[in-house]
């Protein structure tokens, strides 16, 4: 099943040209989440020709602007389009109220339901769940409430080797083996018991996307994210800035590396740069030295979790 990742903006508090505030989509089966909706989201996600009719819920981690200023404009769209499915919205309180407001005052009424769900910024906790996936929360230390996500794939059915399967087994009993049941002797026909475990292969361990937006850096938090797949963790700064970024409750791409080493992550993600750098050489370079699988997280960019 497909879970892939690609980012749409990589930009800190200042845009730039040819970088964008920020925002990830991530892609699980038939499912679509958003990740933060920093100014212009809606526009990338037409860019790369993606259907904003296929989002499923969107995750915010705080209120700064550049981490939520596009939900207005794309809140707008989805009610032009004629949306009628539910839209769920996932962040920090307070947001409800922002999104109530701008729509009083611009006179819109959604033709569909906003399901807000507040998160406690401060707790580890799971806050939403469907059949795809389960997301939990992952606090962050920064000047306003913020949180991370943990985005966890549903464990899924061990699957049938076809060859293992004795012949004329009956829809039913296939559809029963592939709920991982055991089927008895069948005393009309003398077929022995069958063990699920004999005619399967255990399914891969569901796979694992951590997304620790702005942040002081946190060590504890490699406990919460150990073992991820895939880490994303902001790297405004160098390390030459360290002080800056303590000051401003960010990271520097040193310290991402730090905490994707000692988490144990399969890869790690680095993104919100500032924009006093034009170039990111740099920041790849100080985050490969700890980390060496170390990808920049920059517009466009496609992964496969």
């Amino acid at each position: 099943m497909q879970f892939e990742l690609q980012i749409l903006g990589s930009a800190s508090a200042t845009p730039m040209v040819g970088r964008h505030p920020t925002a990830q989509l991530l892609a699980v089966g038939e499912g679509r989440y958003l990740i933060d909706c920093g100014e212009g989201t809606q526009w990338r996600l037409m860019e790369l020709k993606r259907r904003l009719s296929s989002l499923r819920v969107i995750f915010i981690s705080h209120l700064h602007g550049d981490h939520y200023f596009g939900l207005f404009g794309l809140l707008g769209t989805l009610h032009l389009q004629g949306r009628q499915e539910p839209l769920t919205i996932v962040g920090p309180p307070g947001l409800d109220q922002v999104l109530t407001t701008q729509a009083m005052h611009s006179g819109v009424q959604y033709g569909f339901n906003l399901d807000f769900v507040p998160v406690d910024t401060e707790a580890h906790a799971v806050v939403y769940a469907d059949a795809l996936i389960k997301v939990s929360t992952l606090p962050m230390r920064h000047r306003v409430p913020c949180c991370g996500y943990l985005f966890e794939e549903q464990p899924r059915r061990d699957r049938l080797v076809k060859e293992r399967l004795p012949v004329g087994l009956s829809p039913a009993e296939l559809a029963q083996l592939a709920q991982g049941l055991d089927l008895p002797t069948d005393p009309a026909t003398g077929r022995p018991a069958l063990r699920h475990a004999d005619v399967s292969v255990p399914a891969a361990a569901p796979r694992r996307y951590a997304f620790c937006s702005d942040t002081l850096y946190t060590p504890a938090l490699a406990a919460l994210v150990r073992g991820a797949d895939v880490l994303y963790h902001e790297a405004t700064f160098l390390e030459e800035l360290r002080e800056r970024a303590a000051h401003t409750h960010h990271s520097t791409a040193r310290q991402a590396a730090e905490l994707a080493r000692a988490a144990g992550v399969g890869r790690l993600l680095i993104g919100h740069f500032s924009s006093r750098y034009k170039q990111l050489a740099a920041h790849l370079a100080e985050a490969q030295a700890v980390f060496p699988n170390t990808d920049l997280a920059i517009e466009g960019l496609l992964v496969s979790v």
